[in-house]
């Protein structure tokens, strides 16, 4: 049996098919997936593809419009706006390849001549393949920025498809066999760069009949498309290692030293994952930036020179009878609106190839604009982007020439590698020259993490931001995306910068950080701040940190004005949540000392006390340290966790959840249902939604498990 053979202008004679939202919102992701892939691979820079694209940006616009508008959606109109685009494009990405058109049909038809064998690795014996895509010319002619090496998925998956033809060939007789003298040949007519569009089509079958639809007839040749399992694109994305705390004796080890955080790109980046269908990896989940995620009504100082008041809660640990949990709630002193001075911000936005996804740069843009809307007329805005080399987009300009900013962002366009190192660096001058003395002055990096272009090392980068911070212009990152995102270098820029790190994965999550928090996320009230808690050996034998991995402290660093913490905003809050075991309670990981016993015998008076709590800060203005002290006794302490108040039950749920997500041994036997019931007990008016949306996630972590 012989398939007809097709060349690219036959496409435009085919019928319009049956639409199915289905078939066509998967035929969308599969050929963008293809278009990145050959474009990361195959290719150099985005500028060099500018008519190609120019076509996607195009397609996906209008794509962006069908499908958005209800009178189009899943109708004829709909597909036969976007067919012609789309087609176009694949047919220009194609050319790019090669300056003869490729061939497309059954092994051992009538081929151009001019098109030569493409060399393919050794390694891959695919046999005979029905449906190819003949290279136009030799593998060796392509260089190495065109191609790139065949990726491992794409090897599998062509491997599969093979396979599945060869016993299609011996099963059925009515589909003919194989020639021998092909079936003995190398896949020599397939070039490494029909992989994406063997992917590409194969999945937009598979999309159908995963729904129960019959699979579409296949655009390139009348073979079944493969129905090997759907291999989803490798993800990039990096997170610092959190090798979890453990639990410490107080007899060896009675204090306890870290550094507060208020970063919360943990919590929304795991959000995505779950809303994904995938559980996150150990080292995504950070407890103390999934803890301060939510807002809390603790009790604040009266005056912004105090900065903030320390709350303290003992209750019992739901998921063990013979602990307790000792919660830590402080709260910044929220700014009134006529304190708030004025501020001078620098938007420093990637706008790189990698940014061109409709979750990074459409969504910062979108993004920033809910920013803009939220400053005062007498804040000073100024944009820097970064794409090959930096350029000033916008000159610091007064908020109140609202329209000239917002043009100047709906402007902006992807293209170009990364040159964080050139960006900063312009952002950092134009923020001096606009300084404003006693005022904000701050950079607003938003990127998808991925700096790849500059003299400069990771390192450099860091005491760049290190030695700026120092001037009074202190740098923020929102990260945006997926796939490249370096979450643990986007920390230390964050935290070296005395700014805070967010993940932006919906606009709702850019309008929670930059409209509801803003002056949080702006207007630092205290910074290097610190905890240290020493525990009585008379009342508690051991105890561990929950979180905080990476924010550890040496003891000495505590009293050290010299060592850098983090900082807080206006209205912020941060918890910290400790479990220790009482004295003399069963179940102890540490053995008791043999030797020294002196330790465990303080003085009478020491004996309601389980700890002691200390917090260090500075004023944003000040280089010398305050203090403030606050004892946790038995009169901090409710027997039953149903007495102690809405936000330490939240906040411990929401710790449970973390420690659960990381498959910790002390909440093994904790189910995701009393988690979800905890929470769903201490959710409160929850007036923008985010404790009912918590408790969605525990449901989705539960199924997935």
């Amino acid at each position: 049996m012989s398939d007809p053979e097709f060349d690219l202008n036959d496409l435009s004679k085919l019928p319009v098919p049956q639409p199915r939202p289905v078939a066509i919102a998967a035929a969308k992701r599969a050929a963008l997936e293809a278009f990145d892939n050959t474009t990361e691979k195959s290719f150099a820079p985005t500028k060099g593809l500018d008519f190609v694209a120019c076509l996607s940006r195009i397609a996906t616009k209008l794509w962006s419009f069908t499908m958005n508008t209800r009178l189009l959606s899943g109708t004829a109109l709909a597909t036969l706006l976007i067919a012609p685009i789309a087609g176009l494009t694949a047919y220009q990405l194609m050319l790019n390849h090669s300056s003869t058109p490729m061939l497309i049909g059954e092994a051992g038809m009538e081929k151009d001549s001019a098109a030569s064998p493409a060399a393919v690795p050794s390694d891959l014996d695919y046999g005979t393949v029905r449906t190819y895509i003949a290279p136009a010319k030799p593998d060796a002619a392509y260089s190495e920025t065109e191609l790139g090496p065949i990726s491992e998925s794409d090897s599998r998956e062509l491997r599969q498809y093979v396979e599945r033809k060869k016993s299609e060939s011996s099963a059925d007789p009515d589909k003919g066999t194989a020639s021998p003298q092909i079936a003995q040949d190398k896949l020599t007519d397939t070039t490494v760069a029909a992989a994406p569009a063997v992917k590409a089509f194969g999945r937009m079958a598979q999309a159908d009949q995963a729904v129960g639809l019959a699979a579409p007839e296949a655009v390139m040749s009348p073979a079944p498309m493969p129905e090997a399992p759907m291999v989803e694109r490798e993800s990039r994305d990096k997170f610092s290692e959190v090798k979890s705390n453990s639990v410490v004796a107080v007899a060896t080890q009675p204090v306890s030293t870290f550094s507060v955080d208020v970063d919360t790109s943990g919590y929304s980046s795991l959000r995505r994952m779950l809303n994904q269908g995938v559980l996150p990896e150990h080292d995504a989940v950070r407890l103390e930036e999934m803890v301060n995620y939510f807002p809390y009504s603790y009790a604040g100082p009266e005056t912004a020179t105090q900065a903030f008041k320390a709350n303290v809660t003992v209750t019992p640990t739901p998921w063990n009878q013979n602990t307790k949990l000792l919660h830590i709630g402080i709260k910044g002193y929220d700014l009134p609106v006529a304190e708030q001075k004025a501020a001078n911000l620098v938007f420093l936005l990637d706008v790189s190839g990698s940014m061109d996804e409709p979750d990074k740069l459409p969504l910062l843009k979108a993004s920033f604009r809910l920013l803009v809307n939220k400053l005062k007329p007498t804040d000073t805005v100024s944009i820097v982007t970064y794409a090959g080399d930096a350029g000033i987009v916008l000159e610091p300009t007064k908020a109140s020439d609202k329209s000239k900013i917002l043009n100047a962002i709906d402007n902006l366009q992807p293209g170009g590698s990364t040159a964080g190192e050139a960006g900063i660096n312009a952002a950092y001058k134009l923020a001096e020259q606009a300084f404003v003395k006693d005022g904000v002055n701050r950079i607003m990096l938003a990127t998808d993490g991925d700096f790849n272009v500059g003299a400069a090392s990771d390192e450099d980068l860091k005491k760049l931001v290190e030695d700026k911070r120092k001037s009074g212009v202190f740098l923020s990152v929102l990260g945006f995306g997926q796939g490249n995102y370096q979450d643990g270098f986007m920390q230390t820029l964050a935290q070296n910068g005395n700014g805070i790190a967010a993940y932006i994965d919906t606009l709702s999550e850019a309008e929670k950080v930059l409209v509801q928090e803003a002056t949080a996320s702006l207007f630092t009230i205290a910074k290097d701040v610190k905890i240290q808690v020493e525990f009585n050996p008379a009342t508690v034998s051991e105890y561990r940190l929950i979180g905080y991995e990476t924010r550890h402290l040496n003891n000495e660093d505590f009293n050290n004005d010299r060592v850098d913490a983090g900082d807080i905003g206006s209205g912020h809050t941060v918890t910290a949540v400790y479990e220790m075991t009482p004295k003399g309670a069963p179940g102890q990981t540490n053995d008791p000392l043999r030797y020294n016993t002196d330790a465990a015998k303080p003085a009478a008076s020491d004996s309601s006390e389980y700890a002691f709590v200390k917090i260090r800060y500075k004023l944003p203005t000040e280089a010398t340290s305050r203090l403030v002290t606050q004892p946790v006794t038995s009169s901090n302490e409710v027997k039953d966790i149903a007495a102690a108040p809405e936000d330490v039950r939240f906040g411990i749920a929401v710790t449970a959840f973390g420690e659960k997500l990381r498959d910790e041994d002390q909440v093994s036997n904790y189910p995701y249902s009393d988690i979800e019931v905890l929470a769903a007990s201490s959710r409160g008016t929850d007036a923008f939604g985010y404790r009912g949306e918590f408790q969605k996630l525990v449901r989705l972590a539960a199924g997935l498990n």
